[in-house]
């Protein structure tokens, strides 16, 4: 697990802004993991509806504290880095995620958001497409002058893994369009089983299973493990991310495609269009997708597929909701991770009980002491589930969950699910209160909590073998430095050994040779790869380093708009010791930046006004300078690398649909005036931002004018 897992305290209305921040911190932190386990290791922990009860908690109190959304939110985030053993492949348009309702209220709310964006009657229709949401592996299918000519999977949604001979095993895959068709066009597409093939897969690897223990029990030589897939989504991805093309081929795999990524030119003006041009080009695209006009018919559809879900020849977990006219999805465009015309319609979450064996409490990080519930194993929803998330002391103490107690279990995604509580008269004799331990049970130092934080945090620090272990593993890390060959184990191991204490003496192991070969199983090619590995990300981009560093809130969004901001490390180091003083110009300029809120700004300042943590970062830096940023850009935007403020209201746009706009033309969008700022558009009603402007001499554009700079 990572770190700072807090919960589901109260509803979010009642939560103070402290308790908030603590608790988006510990989601963040928790769905990551679950998201690495998911996408990258097709290995999830808990279901679909544990996952998803998370994501819905995250959303909640994010929409009670907008100014608390923490840039590596789990709605600003998508999937997993790409894995060992593939070459990466980069997406020409981001593979990203979609954000999740479970009622036709939250549906509604979804409608109103795309209304108010584009500034729409409450009384204008809106034209959906709804389709299965099929449980498999999304991929990204390029093709140039009508041919096939990559694939990839989502990955992390930017970079995925190159599987281009796997996909040319499938028989779904066409491998040229037929006319007439764009230059250049990526598509993407689910790879699935269908419920049948997978129970005679799993039944004849349950065999192999069986043979090969049989061999080992006779003492013959055994071959390669073999993987018995907990579900058809597992079953698909496992397949497709095969080392050997063969082995894929031999799997029961489909493909239906369902979206475009990046065009030459766009080959229809709606996506029900566009599904039909999927149809035209050869691929298989689900029958089941319909045209919906309106809020009262998509919900019809969702309780059509709701009562035919059980028979349908696929699992799906729920239905996609899209935007039928592509001017509007592309007005609309993204947020953070989601888009904004787009939506998932979940179904009900799964349950099930089991017995919790025991409470273990794991040290993140930054300190913070996560109890996780250690259970019977029990089965939900198809996946196997053998932990839980108990989230913080208050929590145990509210549902008065205790050792031996039967507990309800919901699925909520295939990630680690949410105990909902205990089943009572089934509590055996003598069982106890949990008590929450007051000191740190790696360190011993002690554990406190701080004002209304629901976090209990070890204040060990720097002496702390766990959050000096945890922050080893977040910079070594796929997210954040990349560095191949050097997972979890290894820097246990290395860090038990004496070989590495801080980020720095990773680059420091060239000279420890001698040190490396000596450990048990370490030969050359191994210490040799690692080597490489590490001298392969001695330059990284300054966002990637930003992030790598594990400071408290900082996740990959805030470290983009960091580095995308301050262009270098040496600038940032500067501004952010600057911004120590509050009122200082380099503090106001911090708190300007869009995205980044007082809680984030605070978690800055504290980290560079210890002197330590500076240490450690110039010593880092010595060793692994990192890439300075690059300027945003977007071709001959006037307002590429510019700095924007908008103010008073606007005629033909939006707020929220102006500074969207303006970032997608490499502007940087703040929230006040300062001597930095390049651009205040003025609106109607105009008030201080503008006299501002004036005052510090900064140009302001009238609407008309910005639009006409923008091409709009």
């Amino acid at each position: 697990m990572t770190d700072d897992t807090t919960l589901r305290r109260r509803d979010a209305d009642s939560l103070t802004e402290a308790e908030a921040a603590a608790e988006l911190a510990a989601l963040a932190a928790e769905i990551a993991h679950h998201d690495a386990l998911y996408h990258g290791q097709d290995a999830p922990e808990i279901s679909d509806a544990a996952y998803d009860a998370l994501v819905a908690r995250n959303r909640a109190i994010e929409a009670r504290f907008p100014r608390l959304v923490r840039e590596d939110s789990p709605s600003r985030r998508v999937g997993a880095a790409a894995a060992e053993g593939f070459a990466k492949s980069r997406h020409g348009e981001p593979m990203l995620s979609l954000d999740n309702v479970f009622s036709e209220e939250e549906f509604g709310e979804f409608c109103a958001r795309i209304r108010r964006f584009l500034g729409l009657s409450p009384e204008e229709p809106l034209r959906f497409v709804g389709e299965p949401k099929i449980d498999g592996l999304s991929i990204n299918l390029l093709y140039e002058d009508g041919a096939f000519v990559k694939g990839a999977t989502r990955g992390d949604g930017t970079e995925g893994e190159d599987v281009t001979q796997n996909l040319l095993t499938l028989a779904d895959l066409p491998r040229r369009l037929k006319p007439p068709f764009p230059a250049r066009i990526e598509i993407r597409g689910e790879v699935f089983m269908t419920k049948d093939d997978f129970f005679r897969f799993r039944a004849t690897q349950e065999q192999a299973a069986a043979e090969r223990e049989a061999r080992r029990a006779r003492g013959e030589k055994l071959g390669d493990a073999v993987v018995v897939p907990a579900n058809p989504r597992n079953a698909a991805a496992g397949s497709v991310r095969q080392l050997d093309p063969r082995v894929t081929e031999s799997r029961p795999l489909r493909l239906l495609a369902y979206a475009m990524g990046a065009a030459s030119e766009a080959p229809s003006d709606s996506h029900h269009g566009f599904l039909d041009r999927l149809r035209g080009w050869g691929f298989e695209v689900n029958p089941l997708s319909t045209p919906l006009d309106g809020e009262a018919e998509a919900a019809a559809f969702q309780r059509r597929l709701g009562e035919q879900r059980a028979s349908l020849p696929y699992d799906i977990d729920g239905v996609v909701y899209k935007l039928d006219r592509l001017d509007w999805q592309r007005r609309l465009g993204f947020v953070g991770r989601a888009p904004r015309w787009a939506t998932a319609w979940k179904f009900p979450a799964e349950q099930a009980t089991t017995v919790l064996l025991d409470i273990e409490i794991q040290v993140g990080r930054t300190g913070a002491l996560t109890p996780r519930a250690v259970m019977q194993p029990v089965t939900v929803g198809g996946v196997v589930v053998r932990h839980a998330t108990l989230h913080n002391e208050d929590e145990i103490a509210r549902k008065d969950v205790r050792i031996g107690d039967t507990v309800i279990l919901q699925r909520a995604g295939d990630v680690i699910p949410q105990i909902l509580g205990v089943v009572a008269e089934k509590r055996p004799a003598g069982a106890v209160p949990y008590a929450f331990p007051a000191t740190c049970p790696v360190c011993g130092s002690h554990a406190i909590r701080d004002g209304e934080d629901v976090v209990r945090r070890c204040t060990g620090g720097l002496v702390c073998a766990a959050q000096t272990v945890e922050r080893l593993k977040h910079f070594a890390s796929r997210r954040a430095m990349d560095i191949e060959g050097l997972g979890e184990e290894n820097i246990q191991l290395l860090f038990d050994q004496g070989l590495v204490k801080s980020p720095a003496d990773i680059f420091r192991l060239r000279h420890r040779r001698d040190a490396l070969l000596a450990l048990e199983g370490w030969g050359e090619r191994k210490v040799a790869k690692l080597l490489e590995a590490i001298e392969a990300r001695r330059s990284v981009p300054l966002e990637r380093f930003i992030f790598a560093l594990g400071i408290r809130r900082i996740g990959e969004q805030n470290a983009k708009l960091l580095a995308r901001h301050y262009h270098t490390l040496d600038e940032w180091r500067a501004r952010m010791i600057a911004a120590h003083i509050i009122g200082s110009e380099a503090r106001e300029e911090l708190g300007s930046i869009q995205g980044i809120g007082p809680a984030i700004a605070e978690e800055l300042v504290e980290f560079f006004a210890e002197p330590r943590a500076v240490e450690a970062l110039d010593d880092l830096a010595r060793e692994a300078p990192p890439l300075a940023a690059e300027a945003a850009s977007a071709a001959d935007s006037p307002f590429a690398g510019k700095t924007l403020v908008f103010t008073g209201t606007l005629e033909t746009l939006t707020r929220d649909e102006a500074e969207a706009q303006a970032e997608r033309l490499g502007a940087k969008v703040t929230k006040s005036v300062s001597k930095k700022t390049d651009f205040v558009v003025v609106g109607a009603d105009a008030g201080s931002k503008a006299a501002k402007a004036a005052e510090l001499g900064v140009r302001t554009l009238t609407e008309a004018e910005y639009r006409e700079m923008a091409g709009l």
